[in-house]
């Protein structure tokens, strides 16, 4: 295969990714918004009443049947308080646009592959230390940062091949 294929090869494979991530940064803000339907269908899939009391649950059951209550009662008493997550599902949006500019210019933006990757980073201590705070059960922060531990691995290989990229292309910095 010749350099230039190889090239175009790798590109594809860059932008896959970058898709990839921008669909997945997309999906995962977009659904904050529904937090209270979303939390429903989950206690219906689970088998959880709403009208029984929370206390009649163990588990997984006890905390989804927790969460929907605090939901419903919130959103009933105070739905201002769902503006934050308006804004959650808004960052992700914004922080998904971001990637377009890697994605037309993947070896001159890799600082947004690095910063994506500190952000990973940054989940693991975030939900380990605000999640105790806020007294949510452990192997739900542990799902949290799961986002964190399996976001990084796509991005460590867009590192990879950008900086494979960058070799072939033998793209040189200009120092302003």
């Amino acid at each position: 295969m010749d350099t230039n294929t190889e090239e175009k090869l790798l590109l594809k494979r860059i932008r896959l990714l970058i898709i990839f991530f921008i669909f997945a940064l997309v999906v995962s803000g977009i659904t904050a918004f529904p937090l209270e339907t979303e939390m429903r269908i989950a206690c219906s899939l689970l088998g959880i009443s709403h009208d029984a009391p929370i206390d009649n649950y163990t588990g997984l059951q006890y905390w989804i049947a927790k969460v929907y209550n605090a939901l419903v009662n919130t959103n009933r008493d105070y739905p201002f308080l769902a503006y934050g997550y308006d804004w959650l599902a808004f960052a992700h949006v914004i922080i998904a646009i971001a990637f377009i500019g890697l994605y037309r210019k993947p070896v001159q933006n890799i600082w947004i592959v690095h910063f994506a990757m500190i952000a990973c980073i940054a989940v693991i201590p975030l939900a380990l230390i605000c999640g105790e705070i806020r007294q949510i059960p452990f192997f739900w922060r542990v799902i949290d940062c799961s986002f964190g531990v399996f976001g990084i691995i796509p991005l460590y290989i867009l590192h990879v091949y950008i900086k494979r990229l960058e070799a072939m292309m033998g793209y040189v910095e200009r120092k302003y």
